[in-house]
Protein backbone atom coordinates (compact mmCIF):
# COMPACT_ATOMS: atom_id res chain seq x y z
CA UNK A 1 0.00 0.00 0.00
CA UNK A 2 1.71 2.77 -1.03
CA UNK A 3 1.21 6.14 -0.52
CA UNK A 4 3.43 8.21 -2.74
CA UNK A 5 1.46 11.44 -2.22
CA UNK A 6 1.05 14.42 -0.55
CA UNK A 7 0.50 11.91 2.43
CA UNK A 8 3.81 9.85 2.43
CA UNK A 9 5.48 10.04 5.74
CA UNK A 10 8.80 12.26 6.17
CA UNK A 11 10.47 9.40 8.10
CA UNK A 12 13.64 11.53 9.12
CA UNK A 13 10.91 13.88 10.37
CA UNK A 14 9.15 10.80 12.20
CA UNK A 15 12.25 9.78 14.11
CA UNK A 16 13.42 13.27 15.21
CA UNK A 17 10.04 13.84 16.48
CA UNK A 18 9.88 10.97 18.86
CA UNK A 19 13.75 11.76 19.65
CA UNK A 20 12.36 15.01 20.78
CA UNK A 21 9.10 13.67 22.38
CA UNK A 22 10.99 11.21 24.48
CA UNK A 23 11.35 12.63 27.73
CA UNK A 24 7.60 14.28 28.36
CA UNK A 25 6.03 11.39 26.34
CA UNK A 26 4.99 9.12 29.33
CA UNK A 27 3.06 12.38 31.08
CA UNK A 28 0.91 13.06 27.75
CA UNK A 29 0.20 9.40 26.59
CA UNK A 30 -2.86 8.70 28.06
CA UNK A 31 -4.85 7.37 25.01
CA UNK A 32 -1.97 5.19 24.56
CA UNK A 33 -1.99 3.82 27.87
CA UNK A 34 -5.50 3.13 27.67
CA UNK A 35 -5.64 1.48 24.76
CA UNK A 36 -2.29 -0.86 25.68
CA UNK A 37 -4.51 -1.79 29.04
CA UNK A 38 -7.55 -2.69 26.40
CA UNK A 39 -4.89 -4.44 24.19
CA UNK A 40 -3.79 -6.32 27.48
CA UNK A 41 -7.23 -7.63 28.48
CA UNK A 42 -8.07 -9.10 24.50
CA UNK A 43 -4.91 -10.85 25.15
CA UNK A 44 -6.35 -12.44 28.63
CA UNK A 45 -8.51 -14.47 25.88
CA UNK A 46 -5.96 -16.12 23.73
CA UNK A 47 -3.95 -18.84 25.20
CA UNK A 48 -0.34 -18.26 24.32
CA UNK A 49 2.88 -19.33 26.06
CA UNK A 50 5.23 -17.06 23.58
CA UNK A 51 9.11 -17.41 23.99
CA UNK A 52 9.84 -14.19 22.54
CA UNK A 53 7.60 -11.12 21.93
CA UNK A 54 7.98 -8.37 19.44
CA UNK A 55 7.26 -5.11 20.80
CA UNK A 56 6.92 -2.96 17.58
CA UNK A 57 7.12 0.84 18.06
CA UNK A 58 7.74 0.16 21.71
CA UNK A 59 7.72 3.66 22.89
CA UNK A 60 9.06 4.77 26.29
CA UNK A 61 8.53 0.41 26.60
CA UNK A 62 5.42 0.08 29.11
CA UNK A 63 3.53 -2.44 26.67
CA UNK A 64 7.21 -4.53 26.71
CA UNK A 65 7.07 -4.17 30.64
CA UNK A 66 3.29 -5.15 30.95
CA UNK A 67 3.89 -7.98 28.34
CA UNK A 68 7.34 -9.47 30.40
CA UNK A 69 4.95 -9.32 33.59
CA UNK A 70 2.01 -12.00 31.93
CA UNK A 71 4.42 -13.90 30.12
CA UNK A 72 7.22 -14.14 33.14
CA UNK A 73 9.66 -16.53 30.77
CA UNK A 74 9.50 -14.88 27.58
CA UNK A 75 12.50 -12.60 25.84
CA UNK A 76 10.87 -8.93 25.23
CA UNK A 77 12.30 -7.98 21.82
CA UNK A 78 11.39 -3.96 21.98
CA UNK A 79 11.80 -2.16 18.45
CA UNK A 80 11.35 1.53 17.47
CA UNK A 81 12.48 3.55 14.72
CA UNK A 82 13.47 6.34 17.63
CA UNK A 83 16.90 5.87 19.52
CA UNK A 84 16.03 8.49 22.69
CA UNK A 85 12.44 6.24 22.86
CA UNK A 86 14.96 3.02 23.29
CA UNK A 87 16.66 4.72 25.96
CA UNK A 88 13.14 5.66 28.08
CA UNK A 89 12.50 2.24 26.98
CA UNK A 90 15.67 0.97 29.26
CA UNK A 91 15.27 3.19 31.92
CA UNK A 92 11.69 2.04 32.58
CA UNK A 93 12.55 -1.68 32.61
CA UNK A 94 15.58 -1.30 35.37
CA UNK A 95 12.96 -2.08 37.63
CA UNK A 96 12.39 -5.48 36.51
CA UNK A 97 15.58 -7.05 35.60
CA UNK A 98 16.34 -8.41 38.41
CA UNK A 99 13.32 -10.33 37.60
CA UNK A 100 12.32 -10.87 34.21
CA UNK A 101 14.91 -11.10 31.30
CA UNK A 102 16.05 -7.36 30.14
CA UNK A 103 14.68 -6.18 27.54
CA UNK A 104 16.46 -6.43 24.24
CA UNK A 105 16.18 -2.89 22.31
CA UNK A 106 16.39 -2.75 18.25
CA UNK A 107 16.41 0.48 16.46
CA UNK A 108 14.74 0.09 13.09
CA UNK A 109 11.18 0.84 10.93
CA UNK A 110 8.84 -1.93 11.26
CA UNK A 111 8.72 -2.17 7.50
CA UNK A 112 11.79 -3.56 7.04
CA UNK A 113 12.35 -6.11 10.60
CA UNK A 114 15.97 -7.39 11.31
CA UNK A 115 15.15 -10.24 12.85
CA UNK A 116 15.07 -14.22 11.26
CA UNK A 117 12.45 -15.63 9.60
CA UNK A 118 10.05 -17.67 12.03
CA UNK A 119 11.88 -16.41 15.47
CA UNK A 120 8.29 -14.71 17.02
CA UNK A 121 5.57 -16.40 18.96
CA UNK A 122 4.19 -13.12 19.25
CA UNK A 123 4.15 -9.23 17.65
CA UNK A 124 3.00 -7.13 19.17
CA UNK A 125 2.40 -3.41 18.36
CA UNK A 126 0.20 -0.66 20.00
CA UNK A 127 -0.39 2.53 17.84
CA UNK A 128 2.43 2.78 15.55
CA UNK A 129 2.01 1.07 11.85
CA UNK A 130 0.03 4.32 11.47
CA UNK A 131 3.54 5.72 10.97
CA UNK A 132 4.35 3.09 8.25
CA UNK A 133 4.27 4.22 4.59
CA UNK A 134 3.89 0.62 3.09
CA UNK A 135 0.98 -1.48 5.51
CA UNK A 136 1.78 -4.37 3.02
CA UNK A 137 5.02 -4.17 3.47
CA UNK A 138 4.99 -3.70 7.66
CA UNK A 139 2.85 -6.47 7.92
CA UNK A 140 4.39 -8.87 5.24
CA UNK A 141 7.37 -8.40 7.61
CA UNK A 142 5.62 -9.69 10.95
CA UNK A 143 4.18 -12.66 9.03
CA UNK A 144 7.74 -13.26 7.90
CA UNK A 145 9.49 -12.96 11.65
CA UNK A 146 6.42 -15.16 13.03
CA UNK A 147 6.71 -18.85 13.66
CA UNK A 148 3.77 -20.72 12.62
CA UNK A 149 0.75 -20.32 14.81
CA UNK A 150 2.32 -17.44 15.81
CA UNK A 151 0.13 -14.30 17.05
CA UNK A 152 -0.02 -10.83 15.48
CA UNK A 153 -2.05 -8.34 18.10
CA UNK A 154 -2.12 -4.89 17.15
CA UNK A 155 -4.01 -1.29 17.39
CA UNK A 156 -3.97 1.37 15.13
CA UNK A 157 -5.77 5.10 13.75
CA UNK A 158 -8.65 5.03 11.69
CA UNK A 159 -9.64 7.78 9.19
CA UNK A 160 -11.97 9.65 11.55
CA UNK A 161 -8.64 10.73 14.02
CA UNK A 162 -8.72 13.57 14.52
CA UNK A 163 -11.29 14.66 12.31
CA UNK A 164 -12.18 18.06 13.93
CA UNK A 165 -8.45 18.92 14.01
CA UNK A 166 -7.95 17.81 9.69
CA UNK A 167 -11.55 20.13 9.32
CA UNK A 168 -10.30 23.04 11.43
CA UNK A 169 -6.96 23.65 9.31
CA UNK A 170 -8.05 22.08 5.85
CA UNK A 171 -5.99 23.98 3.33
CA UNK A 172 -5.57 23.79 -0.18
CA UNK A 173 -2.97 21.97 -1.79
CA UNK A 174 -1.46 21.12 1.95
CA UNK A 175 -2.04 18.30 4.39
CA UNK A 176 -2.32 18.95 8.38
CA UNK A 177 -3.84 15.74 9.66
CA UNK A 178 -2.03 12.48 8.50
CA UNK A 179 -4.33 10.06 6.88
CA UNK A 180 -5.08 7.12 8.17
CA UNK A 181 -6.70 4.11 6.94
CA UNK A 182 -9.73 2.08 7.20
CA UNK A 183 -10.50 -1.07 9.05
CA UNK A 184 -11.20 -2.88 5.88
CA UNK A 185 -8.22 -1.59 4.02
CA UNK A 186 -6.30 -3.02 6.81
CA UNK A 187 -8.24 -6.23 6.97
CA UNK A 188 -7.11 -6.60 3.39
CA UNK A 189 -3.96 -6.03 3.83
CA UNK A 190 -3.76 -9.04 6.13
CA UNK A 191 -4.68 -11.05 3.99
CA UNK A 192 -2.23 -9.91 1.32
CA UNK A 193 0.19 -10.69 3.97
CA UNK A 194 -0.55 -14.23 4.10
CA UNK A 195 -2.43 -14.17 7.65
CA UNK A 196 -5.84 -16.26 7.94
CA UNK A 197 -9.56 -14.59 9.23
CA UNK A 198 -8.24 -11.44 11.23
CA UNK A 199 -10.40 -9.76 13.45
CA UNK A 200 -10.95 -6.54 13.47
CA UNK A 201 -13.25 -3.92 15.31
CA UNK A 202 -13.20 -0.21 15.86
CA UNK A 203 -13.09 2.03 18.96
CA UNK A 204 -13.84 5.65 19.33
CA UNK A 205 -12.07 7.38 21.90
CA UNK A 206 -12.62 11.00 22.81
CA UNK A 207 -10.06 13.44 24.84
CA UNK A 208 -11.25 16.73 26.01
CA UNK A 209 -9.52 20.45 26.26
CA UNK A 210 -10.09 23.66 26.99
CA UNK A 211 -8.21 25.48 23.60
CA UNK A 212 -6.69 24.64 20.41
CA UNK A 213 -2.75 25.38 22.07
CA UNK A 214 -3.52 22.46 24.87
CA UNK A 215 -4.81 19.88 21.38
CA UNK A 216 -1.47 21.14 19.58
CA UNK A 217 0.26 20.64 22.85
CA UNK A 218 -0.66 17.35 23.55
CA UNK A 219 -0.01 16.01 19.95
CA UNK A 220 3.77 17.86 20.07
CA UNK A 221 4.30 15.93 23.42
CA UNK A 222 3.57 12.14 21.96
CA UNK A 223 5.44 12.97 19.10
CA UNK A 224 2.30 13.29 16.56
CA UNK A 225 3.68 15.60 14.67
CA UNK A 226 2.85 16.19 11.04
CA UNK A 227 5.40 14.52 8.81
CA UNK A 228 3.27 13.66 5.30
CA UNK A 229 5.26 15.13 2.93
CA UNK A 230 2.71 17.39 1.56
CA UNK A 231 2.50 19.37 4.89
CA UNK A 232 2.55 23.31 4.87
CA UNK A 233 6.74 23.83 5.03
CA UNK A 234 8.14 26.62 7.36
CA UNK A 235 6.79 28.72 10.61
CA UNK A 236 2.69 29.18 11.25
CA UNK A 237 2.32 32.66 12.55
CA UNK A 238 -0.20 33.94 14.57
CA UNK A 239 -2.93 34.19 11.70
CA UNK A 240 -2.69 30.52 10.96
CA UNK A 241 -3.40 29.60 15.04
CA UNK A 242 -5.98 32.52 14.93
CA UNK A 243 -7.59 30.84 11.98
CA UNK A 244 -7.41 27.38 13.64
CA UNK A 245 -9.03 28.68 16.78
CA UNK A 246 -11.74 29.79 15.20
CA UNK A 247 -12.53 27.18 12.62
CA UNK A 248 -12.39 24.54 15.87
CA UNK A 249 -15.01 26.79 18.09
CA UNK A 250 -17.73 24.91 15.62
CA UNK A 251 -16.67 21.64 18.09
CA UNK A 252 -17.12 23.11 21.45
CA UNK A 253 -19.15 21.19 23.47
CA UNK A 254 -20.08 21.54 26.96
CA UNK A 255 -17.08 24.48 27.18
CA UNK A 256 -14.48 22.01 26.00
CA UNK A 257 -13.42 21.22 22.88
CA UNK A 258 -13.12 16.89 21.65
CA UNK A 259 -10.49 15.67 20.11
CA UNK A 260 -11.74 12.14 18.37
CA UNK A 261 -9.52 9.20 18.21
CA UNK A 262 -10.51 6.36 16.14
CA UNK A 263 -8.69 3.16 17.24
CA UNK A 264 -8.66 -0.09 15.12
CA UNK A 265 -8.13 -3.09 17.19
CA UNK A 266 -6.84 -6.16 15.10
CA UNK A 267 -5.37 -9.54 15.47
CA UNK A 268 -4.39 -12.54 13.04
CA UNK A 269 -2.97 -15.63 13.43
CA UNK A 270 0.24 -17.09 10.94
CA UNK A 271 -1.18 -20.65 9.72
CA UNK A 272 0.06 -23.55 10.88
CA UNK A 273 3.13 -25.15 9.11
CA UNK A 274 1.92 -26.45 5.83
CA UNK A 275 2.07 -30.36 5.46
CA UNK A 276 2.29 -30.91 1.97
CA UNK A 277 0.16 -34.01 2.22
CA UNK A 278 -2.97 -31.85 3.46
CA UNK A 279 -5.06 -28.50 2.49
CA UNK A 280 -6.19 -28.18 5.75
CA UNK A 281 -3.94 -25.66 7.91
CA UNK A 282 -6.41 -26.36 10.76
CA UNK A 283 -6.99 -22.81 11.26
CA UNK A 284 -9.27 -21.71 13.95
CA UNK A 285 -10.16 -17.65 14.64
CA UNK A 286 -11.12 -16.43 18.00
CA UNK A 287 -13.31 -13.52 18.40
CA UNK A 288 -12.74 -10.83 20.89
CA UNK A 289 -15.71 -8.85 22.39
CA UNK A 290 -15.60 -4.95 21.71
CA UNK A 291 -15.85 -3.23 25.37
CA UNK A 292 -15.98 0.55 26.16
CA UNK A 293 -13.71 2.60 27.37
CA UNK A 294 -14.32 5.99 28.87
CA UNK A 295 -11.67 8.09 28.05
Amino acid sequence: MNMNDIYHLDKARVRRSFNRAAGDYDAAAVLQKQVREEMLSRLDLVKLKPQTILDAGCGTGHGGLSLGKKFKKAQIVALDVAPAMLQAALNNQGFLQKTFNPIQTICADIEQLPLQDESVELAWSNLAIQWCNDLDAAFTEFHRVLKPEGLLMFSTFGPDTLRELRTASSQDNTTSVSRFIDMHDIGDALVRAGFSAPVLDVERYTLTYDTVIDVMRDLKAIGAHNAAEGRTRGLQGRGFLQKLAENYEQFRVENKLPATFEVVFGHAWKGKARDKTKMDDGYAPINFVPKTIKS
